[in-house]
């Protein structure tokens, strides 16, 4: 597994396809990554792939082992191809408005980087914003429940390809989101012991507080 860079960011953004790191530097390692359940590999390109498939079936075109195992092993049955950048994505502004957006998803976001580049930013546990670069190669998997959000860096190239488990589910859950399911078990499952224990015991009498008012009713 070649390593990715990532660092801690600041909550104030001016542009956001700027690196925007810490004045110094607080780098992020790829452990602190696996412990927010972000999960990381590198496979270099097999081939040229195209520049828009949806979806994108590799019975088709181009067989890559490593990525077909990772695929079978995780169950990413769906796939598509497509490029972001003023040339190829309509309403290119607004949309990468749209990606920067903090929020959560449902399922995992799986994203795998052909050629170009971009940023993830996820929240840690803190809620302190951390940035990770993506180039050609990289491919992330960030799991259900976790704040995010994405970006293209000052290259305004990305060619990506999309994994997802089933039929895919693209709508984003905006912040707030903190009572959400997902985010309550997504905190369940990452978060520190004694922490984690608060939120069940939050999460216990929230339920206990919605069948005193269904009996109510």
């Amino acid at each position: 597994m070649t390593s990715i860079e990532a660092w801690y960011m600041g909550n104030n953004v001016v542009d956001q396809t700027a690196e925007n790191r810490m004045d110094p530097n607080e780098p992020v390692t790829i452990s602190d990554l696996r412990d927010l359940g972000v999960i990381h590999w590198h496979l270099p390109p097999v081939e040229d792939y195209p520049a828009k498939a949806v979806p994108w079936e590799p019975k088709n075109g181009i067989q890559d082992k490593q990525l077909a195992a990772i695929r079978d092993s995780r169950g990413y049955n769906y796939a598509d191809i497509i490029t972001c950048s003023e040339e190829c994505l309509p309403d290119y502004h607004n949309k990468l408005k749209a990606f920067f957006e903090e929020h959560i998803h449902s399922d995992e976001e799986v994203r795998y980087i052909l050629k170009g580049s971009g940023y993830f930013d996820v929240r840690d546990l803190k809620d302190r914003w951390i940035r990770i670069r993506l180039s050609a190669g990289d491919l992330i998997v960030l799991p259900e429940g976790i704040y995010h959000r994405f970006t293209m860096d000052t290259k305004n190239f990305t060619h990506a390809m999309r994994l997802f488990k089933g039929v895919p589910v693209w709508t984003p859950i905006n912040r707030p989101a903190d009572t959400h399911p997902l985010r309550e078990r997504y905190l369940q499952r990452f978060q520190p012991e004694e922490r984690s224990s608060t939120w069940s015991i939050v999460s216990c009498f929230r339920g206990l507080a919605q069948g005193w008012q269904k009996l109510g009713n």
